[in-house]
């Protein structure tokens, strides 16, 4: 009976073990996540740029303009996708892009939005001051919504740099209503 109860305790002891070391893993995923997007540049997490302010003394550059294609990719039951396909813009000029979403289905949807930018080196210059994509956003049942997206193209863009692409990829954010239903 002892032999029993000693088998016992130590499997219990191991299963401890593993599942510490599970709650861990799980807890440092995110982080670990994030800095290796942050180190790729795939599937870059854009939080809200606190430094930028709406300037006060615009420096807007009118001796040359920039191409700002929009693009809405989704992944869920939803039609997603700008209003405007292009547009020109001055670097330094505050710009406003609608994108527009609808849910398709008869439920609640909590989504999130991942920007991504084209060429790369393009995002260190694309200012957003107002972006649906610093918050996660829900969707009521076949509700559709405009959100905006308020920018300005930092001045010091090289000047090779003619066309920026701004895509974004608008997916759901499983679990959150699952928990309420």
């Amino acid at each position: 009976m002892t032999t029993d109860r000693k088998l016992n305790r130590q499997m219990l002891g191991k299963l401890l073990v593993i599942a510490v070391l599970m709650f861990g893993f799980g807890y440092a995923l995110i982080p670990v996540y994030k800095k290796i997007c942050e180190v790729t540049g795939v599937n870059f997490l854009t939080p809200k740029d606190v430094t930028v302010e709406a300037p006060t003394n615009s420096q807007i550059d009118k001796s040359r303009t920039v191409t700002i294609e929009f693009d809405g990719n989704s992944q869920g039951p939803w039609r997603f996708r700008p209003t405007v396909a292009s547009m020109q813009v001055h670097p330094g000029e505050m710009t406003q892009v609608l994108y527009e979403v609808v849910n398709t289905q008869a439920r609640s949807v909590d989504a999130q939005a991942i920007p991504s930018y084209a060429p790369q080196q393009s995002a260190a210059f694309f200012k957003k001051v107002e972006c649906f994509c610093f918050t996660q956003q829900t969707l009521g049942p076949n509700e559709a919504k405009q959100m905006p997206v308020v920018f300005y193209i930092d001045p010091a863009l090289p000047k090779d740099v003619k066309t920026i692409t701004l895509s974004y990829t608008f997916f759901e954010i499983e679990g959150l209503n699952k928990k309420a239903s």
